[in-house]
């Protein structure tokens, strides 16, 4: 293992998330003073903690970078950039389990929160509080790699490992180039629903945070009661399409909002899939919520198209206590916590292309049981898909799953209950933030006890990376 390139690509990180925080200090200055002084003390040590790293990594060449030093680089990132967004919160006075996890749910796009009442701080922390979603919303290493042309032939193992999905791609042959695309895309994306919030009524604080987190598919609102307490049913409608939208894959946007090729929504098989589950899901709760009596037609359709759609985007977000519906909206939702958005995406879970690989897997094996002689291939989008794909998908779901288990283990150990374990695990595996129980869509995270808040963090950071890029570090193979 090369440590001198994973000091320099730390130190690169440093700088670059340390300076977005001048953002939160500039508008500190407009609006009130009260978190100037810790964005400013927070800025100068991200700063010199990566001058620090910068001079250790010094020596290193591009050409360093190999495989393993590629994932440790990515999962060090990730690790770093939290414990640095971390700093203005912990300064503020709130506590470093808390901070930590407050940074890593937000540069995850988790959106889990363990801060009791969020409209006590400043807006300017708030501020920032949003903007690390937006940062680890298309992930870090991509942004790194679309403001560092230094970082030279290195560069493609820190693409693989950062970007989610079975089997990353570039759009164009060159990556930073690519990363550009991508940014460019997120950036305009950003652009269009903060404008669209503004034009329904939306204040331009709220709009611009909401956006930030919106777009990222995170769920951290500067309001206690999310976007229920906004009052704004036409925001609410605005998120759910912008939510939709980019749980999508990143290269059908790049298909749709640059080439202009609209056709390629309905021809991807895993967006049409993800949009089939939204509508079955959306119109299964709603006929529940009526028929129960919950609420009339209008209201329930739009509460569960919205509910499912920040659940499944892992978004978050919530206008109602969907703790109060009867059991089987929340099963819906608690299974929809596992599935995530589509592959390429800022989204956790899953993935609906791993649903729809194995849905079509298993038919094929049960095709074959009744004719063994037969030759079935699996197909996605006219194409087959690979054994070694298949083998993937299948042992991605095992892990996820074995995983999922330990975590919620640990959890009843530290002496929680069963649904809020289960859901509370399933929640920061998956990026989701609320779950059932004690960490409800209208609860938070500060009742958990500290060690559980810590594994929720270290949780949020495998689901971020889908585990195989946090789980090799841990072969003794990887550093030998």
């Amino acid at each position: 293992m090369n440590f001198a390139i994973l000091f320099k690509y730390q130190g690169i990180l440093c700088t670059l998330v340390s300076a977005w925080m001048a953002v939160p200090v500039v508008f500190s200055l407009f609006d009130e003073r009260a978190g100037t002084s810790v964005l400013l003390r927070s800025l100068a040590a991200g700063l010199a903690l990566g001058g620090v790293f910068l001079a250790f990594g010094k020596k290193a060449g591009s050409r360093d970078m190999g495989i393993r030093e590629a994932f440790a680089a990515v999962t060090f990132s990730w690790v770093v950039a939290s414990a640095i967004g971390s700093l203005p919160l912990y300064l503020f006075g709130i506590p470093l389990s808390d901070a930590f996890f407050e940074a890593m749910s937000g540069f995850t796009t988790t959106g889990s929160t363990a801060l009791p009442d969020i409209e006590a701080l400043p807006k300017s922390l708030l501020l920032w509080r949003a903007m690390m979603h937006w940062i680890g919303g298309m992930g870090i290493i991509v942004l790194t790699l679309a403001t560092a042309p230094m970082l030279g032939v290195g560069r493609m193992q820190l693409f693989r490992a950062e970007v989610p999905g079975p089997v990353p791609e570039k759009i164009t042959p060159r990556l930073q180039q690519t990363a550009l695309i991508l940014w460019g895309t997120y950036f305009s994306l950003t652009l269009l629903a903060t404008g669209s919030l503004l034009l329904v009524g939306v204040d331009p604080f709220n709009a611009v945070t909401h956006a930030f987190s919106c777009v990222a598919t995170g769920g951290f609102s500067p309001l206690n009661g999310s976007v229920g307490q906004l009052g704004n049913v036409w925001a609410e409608w605005v998120l759910v399409f912008f939510m939709t939208i980019a749980a999508a894959n990143f290269f059908l946007h790049y298909q749709v909002f640059v080439k202009g090729r609209i056709s390629a929504l309905w021809n991807d098989p895993e967006f049409c899939f993800y949009i089939g589950v939204i509508a079955t899901s959306s119109l299964a709760i709603t006929a529940f919520l009526v028929k129960e009596g919950t609420y009339p037609l209008a209201d329930a359709l739009r509460n569960a198209t919205f509910q499912v759609v920040g659940i499944i985007t892992t978004s978050g977000f919530s206008t109602v206590d969907y703790e109060l519906w009867p059991a089987f909206p929340q099963c819906v939702l608690f299974f929809l916590t596992f599935l995530g958005g589509c592959s390429y995406s800022t989204t956790g879970g899953i993935k609906n292309i791993r649903i729809l690989i194995l849905i079509k897997y298993l038919h094929a094996v049960i095709r074959r049981l009744i004719n063994p002689r037969e030759i079935v291939h699996v197909r996605i989008g006219g194409r087959v898909v690979d054994q070694r794909t298949l083998s993937a998908v299948s042992s991605f779901l095992c892990l996820y799953l074995v995983t999922y288990f330990i975590g919620v283990l640990i959890v009843t150990m530290l002496g929680e209950d069963l649904i809020t374990a289960s859901s509370g695990v399933a929640a920061s595996l998956s990026n989701v933030g609320p779950g059932l129980g004690n960490v409800g869509p209208l609860d938070n995270y500060s009742t958990q006890p500290v060690a559980a808040k810590w594994l929720y963090s270290f949780y949020m950071l495998l689901g971020r990376l889908e585990i195989y890029t946090v789980a090799v570090l841990f072969l003794p193979a990887c550093w030998s």
